[in-house]
This record gives C-alpha cells, sequence and structure tokens, in this order.
C-alpha cells in the first residue's frame, strides 16, 4: 500500500509522522519503505542516511537516470529502507514540465514493486509537480493537521486537491484520514481547535492524536526515528497507537506491542 503524507502548510509534523509511523509499522513486522519527496531531506536526515550518502536519489529516480533498486538505502531500522532526497530534488519540478507522463513519473517508478508491505511518501509542503506525483502514485493520503488557530486553512484546498487527481489521474486515491498533531492538552485553544476539526471532517479525523513532545523534535538531530531514540516518550507511544488504528481502518490486525518492544 502507498500512503502520500501530504499538507501543503510546512511545520505540520509530515515529516517527523513519516519517520514515526514507518518505524512503527516496520516494529510490528511490516516491510516499509519511505520515499522522501522534500527537496529539504529532513526524512532523510530523520532516518540517518548522510547528505553523501544520497546519491542517487529520488531525483535520478524521476528524470530516469537511475532505477528503482539503485535509489533504495538502507536505515538502522530492520524492515525499514529510504528512498532519500538531495537539493537536485528542487529543479526536478521545472525538468518535468517538459517530460511525458510527467504527473505519473513516480507512478510509472513504483509499478511492479511489491518486496514493500507500505511505501510511505513525505511530500514536500507544497502543492506542486511533486506533490502531484505522489496522489498519482499513492493509493491513500494521510493529511497530518498543527492543532493550532489556522488549522482549518487551507485543509478545504487540499482536500480539492485530491478530488482534482482523483476524478482525473489516480481514481483509486482515497483520503485514508487525518492526523491531529502538536496537540498540547494543557492548552484550551488545541482542545477547541481538535474539537473544531472534529466537528467539520467528522469520522475522517483520526482517533489517535499526536502530542507536542520535545523528544519528538530532538530525534532528527540523532539521526533516529523517536521510536528508537526513546520508545517510552508520549511521542513514541502516539505513533505506534497511529500505526495499530490505520491497519485497523484499512482491515489489517497488528499483533500486539509497546514501544519498548
Amino acid at each position: 500500500m502507498i500512503i502520500a503524507i501530504a499538507n501543503q502548510k510546512g511545520g505540520v509534523g509530515k515529516t517527523t509522522t513519516a519517520v514515526n509511523l514507518a518505524t512503527a509499522l516496520a516494529a510490528i513486522g511490516k516491510r516499509v519503505l519511505v520515499i522522501d519527496s522534500d527537496p529539504q531531506g529532513n526524512a532523510s536526515t530523520g532516518l540517518g542516511v548522510g547528505r553523501r550518502d544520497r546519491s542517487p536519489s529520488l531525483y535520478e529516480l524521476l528524470i530516469g537516470d537511475s532505477n528503482f533498486d539503485e535509489v533504495i538505502k538502507p536505515t538502522a531500522v530492520p524492515g525499514l529502507a529510504l528512498i532519500p532526497a538531495t537539493s537536485a530534488l528542487s529543479g526536478a519540478e521545472v525538468e518535468l514540465v517538459a517530460t511525458d507522463r510527467r504527473t505519473h513519473r513516480l507512478f510509472d517508478a513504483l509499478s511492479g514493486q511489491s518486496d514493500h508491505d507500505f511505501m510511505l511518501i513525505d511530500c514536500p509542503p507544497s502543492l506542486g509537480l511533486l506533490t502531484v506525483n505522489a496522489l498519482v502514485a499513492a493509493d491513500s493520503v494521510l493529511v497530518p493537521l498543527q492543532s493550532e488557530f489556522f488549522a482549518l486553512e487551507g485543509l478545504s484546498q487540499l482536500l480539492g486537491t485530491i478530488d482534482r487527481v482523483k476524478a482525473g489521474l489516480n481514481p483509486r486515491l482515497s483520503l485514508l484520514g487525518i492526523v491531529l498533531t502538536m496537540v498540547d492538552r494543557r492548552n484550551r485553544l488545541s482542545d477547541q481547535v481538535c474539537d473544531d476539526v472534529r466537528a467539520v471532517m467528522g469520522a475522517k479525523v483520526l482517533q489517535t492524536m499526536v502530542p507536542r513532545n520535545v523528544r519528538l523534535s530532538e530525534a532528527p538531530s540523532h539521526g533516529l526515528p523517536a521510536l528508537i531514540y526513546d520508545s517510552r516518550c508520549s511521542g513514541s507511544e502516539a505513533y505506534v497507537a497511529l500505526a495499530r488504528e490505520l491497519l485497523a481502518r484499512i482491515g489489517l490486525q497488528a499483533p500486539a506491542l509497546t514501544p519498548a518492544e
């Protein structure tokens, strides 16, 4: 299953979600691939792949200079691999405009690949050609939404883009869910935002909420997912719960697991 993790708003926890959800899925025995589709390469950093070890990368895959097997890198997490991003990816949107099937380059590259149970695409904070490629390649979309005053601002634009891609480019695309991130239960505003989002989006909002947690912020500087950096922190516990909820939502069962296991 291919899941695009998307929101055109930056700083909402897309990369944190991609890295830690992937780690949680790998921890319960799934074969997982993270595809870093953001030129900033934060998911690659968070999984411990240094900048000198990222070539060939997603850029070479998209422009056709490398094949799927050539761009996959191992990570320190058993069962979890990475297709990294480099700064060259920032030029891909311009270069791809003149190519055939420019919206299907990632779809074509991933077609027929069955070595992974889940592929998670960490999208850039925009609705440009890289994100469209991710949505065309994906089976479903997971939307991280920060629990702040402007949480719903721009969400309708993203949902509209998903609908347009579904109608014109990828009829199998669905909204897997919206996950509330950076939730501070000590803050009444945060609680109100969560209530407002649930009132508007209903069952599309997942029950699991990711708290604002300093260990989630510290982990990338060590090149580790939070689930390895501190398996017992509240952020790690939330991503284990999120993995289990998502598996249940798509009709799969997860074995009993705690972050420490």
